[in-house]
């Protein structure tokens, strides 16, 4: 064993969180030792976040034909070559790969050892044959997915939602358990690249998610030949010649469906399993790392960020934990993570995206007068010339106009979404959404349309109407 590296921090896990504390940490002048026994990028660049827009993207383009023709465009029906979509998914990872790669840290003056990391004591762990001991470190080393507990898995082959990008053929019927973000999106984008698809969901599909705006998901769907079986439970799974067949469990009742392939889709377990943990002192609950509001562990040494930590599983809820790791660890300044203002987003077609507290999560936390305002995208200029009319805009207030949680189900919502994250992050009320003026004709409009209905009953009121009369006669 060579002498222990030692350095002022060390970070364990190149996914988006690990990757922003590092890159601070040596632009800030600290020796800093970047660990990882996968891939660079983690999870969002090479199985999460970028192949999966790229295959939605390539998706959204074979639907042209079917939405042209109330323009006056006529095109005709696409020719899926799915080596070339699965081509273009793989250059969408290239093109971003050089600013996540191994060459870019150590030209900020990273460490990097490609290893998995082990601690042996609260200050120093080995990574490969290398001892590294530091003064600080932070996990970051994500999540792996969800195995559910289904007889005869063990059995048959399958997909999860790290590995579903390297098919190498189009499925002819796309089995998915899980009917949450990842289900939905990749359901309905290898649907529109032609393959049967069925989601398989044991309670409501985006369960999480405001079900009025779930709705408006649901019904595009299954208009675009999506199968929907919510309330159902994989029981097990067997061979069936050249296909899977899966047995349901639906209420009281058994069934069977039969597809070419199979999707795990069904969650993300925290992936802290070997690194040593119990000899760093560093506490658990189950699989997920314990950290305070700062991202503190147990271990005063050891901060944690990102899946690994059990939370809400979006990179941009890790980079937003990366920065308060960078603010408390390094600049020693006051910071705590904020929940409450993290956006959510699926990228389905339409999208649906939330920041804040849902309508039910609202009454939940005893707030019992809620105004909720609504404003469809049917009554925007925007969405009407450009065909896109399905869903709304929905907040949720208190009744004087403090904004508790805004969802969006409709074209572009993700987009549409971070001006009511800002709003959140501000404390602004919804007056400042009446005040500002918004382009016309945008998409954005609508969230002004819905923030002007929160006032608007105050004051197209009797008492209001009889004041203007006054006024117009006395002045």
């Amino acid at each position: 064993m060579p002498e222990p590296l030692r350095a002022d921090l060390c970070v364990i896990g190149a996914g988006s969180g690990g990757l922003n504390v590092a890159a601070a940490g040596a632009q800030l002048g600290l020796s800093t030792v970047l660990i990882e026994g996968g891939e660079m990028g983690g999870d969002c660049l090479n199985s999460g976040c970028v192949p999966s827009k790229a295959l939605i993207a390539a998706a959204r383009v074979a639907t042209q034909h079917r939405l042209s023709a109330a323009f006056g465009v006529d095109y005709a029906p696409p020719r899926i070559d799915f080596a070339r979509v699965r081509a273009h998914v793989k250059e969408a990872i290239a093109a971003i790969e050089p600013h996540d790669s191994q060459a870019r840290y150590e030209g900020l003056g990273v460490r990097v050892v490609r290893a998995m990391a082990r601690f042996t004591g609260p200050d120093r762990l080995i990574a490969g044959e290398q001892e590294i001991a530091a003064r600080r470190f932070c996990i970051a080393t994500g999540a792996n997915p969800a195995i559910p507990d289904i007889v005869g898995l063990d059995q048959v082959p399958f997909r999860t939602l790290n590995d579903i990008f390297d098919l190498e053929t189009l499925p002819s019927h796309l089995l998915i358990i899980g009917g949450g973000s990842g289900g939905c999106e990749l359901g309905q984008a290898f649907r529109r690249l032609g393959a049967r698809v069925t989601i398989l969901e044991m309670k409501r599909l985006l369960g999480d998610a405001d079900p009025e705006l779930v709705e408006v998901v649901r019904r595009r769907l299954c208009a675009e030949g999506v199968v929907l079986r919510e309330g159902a439970q994989a029981i097990s799974v067997s061979r069936q010649g050249a296909n899977l067949r899966l047995t349901l469990q639906e209420d009281s009742k058994r069934d069977t469906i039969e597809g070419s392939h199979l999707l795990l889709a069904a969650g993300r377990v925290p992936a802290s399993d070997g690194l040593g943990l119990e000899a760093a002192g560093i506490a658990r609950q189950g699989k997920a790392i314990t950290i305070d509001g700062r991202c503190r562990t147990s271990n005063r040494r050891v901060w944690a960020i990102g899946d690994v930590t059990g939370g809400p599983q979006f990179t941009h809820w890790a980079s937003h934990q990366a920065l308060v790791v960078i603010k408390s660890m390094m600049l020693r300044l006051p910071a705590r993570t904020r929940p409450l203002i993290l956006p959510r987003v699926t990228f389905t077609d339409p999208e649906l995206a939330q920041v804040g507290m849902t309508e039910v999560e609202a009454r939940a936390a005893g707030h019992d007068r809620l105004v909720v305002r609504r404003w469809p995208f049917a009554e925007n200029d925007r969405a009407e010339t450009d065909r896109t009319t399905a869903g709304f805009v929905k907040l949720v207030a208190t009744p004087k106009g403090r904004i508790l949680g805004a969802g969006i189900a409709g074209v572009s919502a993700g987009e549409l979404i971070q001006s009511w994250s800002l709003a959140l992050a501000a404390g602004l009320s919804l007056r400042a959404f009446t005040e500002m003026i918004t382009v016309y004709p945008t998409l954005g409009d609508a969230s002004k349309r819905a923030a002007s209905g929160f006032y608007a009953e105050r004051l197209l009121n009797d008492r209001t109407r009889r004041w203007v009369r006054w006024m117009a006669r006395w002045s």
